[in-house]
């Protein structure tokens, strides 16, 4: 398979059908990547996601993965509209406030078992930084050193970081209604929780 490398420099150099089969690869998880936050703008802001990578595909110098590109310009444009529709936009925190604190609409995803029910409230329920590191690791099986790419910083701080997230979960998932059974089985199987969300986000269009 061709890498994501040579379709950039290929639709770099004036190729678009490269730029095309780039943008198929990857519209599945950029489209993942809002569904869980600002479901009802999803379509717009993947719109505006691969619009960026178009504006700034030379720019890239090509230090990271061009996935982590892709997703640093998701998380830009998420940051910009969860700040135009706050009415103190310089209060915006995304290391504090979660979708819930933000007075986000309830999802309309329908979980399939009572865990991905929790692990899909309790997502919303943590700062918005953490549950995007976290979706990127369980969903888009991101590595430590991407997520330290993706998040400016070393690996080892990239990974405390995913730790803390984690238990900002638990502690959420804890807080919601439910059986002490259910919370225990979405915590002890989050990963496994985390795979059947995935599924559904894909099949979900």
């Amino acid at each position: 398979m061709t890498s994501d490398q040579e379709l950039l420099s290929a639709w770099r150099a004036g190729d678009r059908q490269a730029g095309s089969v780039l943008f198929d690869r990857y519209f599945d998880a950029v489209r993942r990547f809002f569904r869980n936050k600002v479901e009802h703008q999803a379509e717009d802001l993947v719109q505006r996601t691969f619009t960026g990578c178009v504006e700034g595909r030379d720019r890239f110098r090509g230090d990271a993965s061009f996935r982590t590109y892709l997703f640093a310009i998701a998380h830009n444009i998420l940051r910009d509209h969860l700040r135009r529709h706050r009415r103190k936009p310089e209060e915006l925190d995304l290391e504090k406030m979660s979708l819930v604190d933000l007075g986000a609409s309830a999802t309309s995803l329908l979980a399939a078992h009572a865990e991905q029910r929790l692990l899909l409230h309790g997502l919303r329920k943590i700062p918005v930084a953490s549950q995007v590191i976290l979706e990127l690791y369980y969903w888009e099986h991101m590595t430590g050193p991407e997520l330290g790419a993706f998040l400016g910083v070393p690996e080892d701080t990239a990974r405390s970081r995913l730790r803390r997230a984690r238990q900002q979960l638990e502690a959420a998932i804890r807080g919601l209604e439910a059986s002490a059974a259910e919370m225990e089985s979405t915590i002890s199987g989050l990963e496994q929780w985390a795979a059947g969300l995935r599924a559904q986000l894909l099949s979900t269009r």
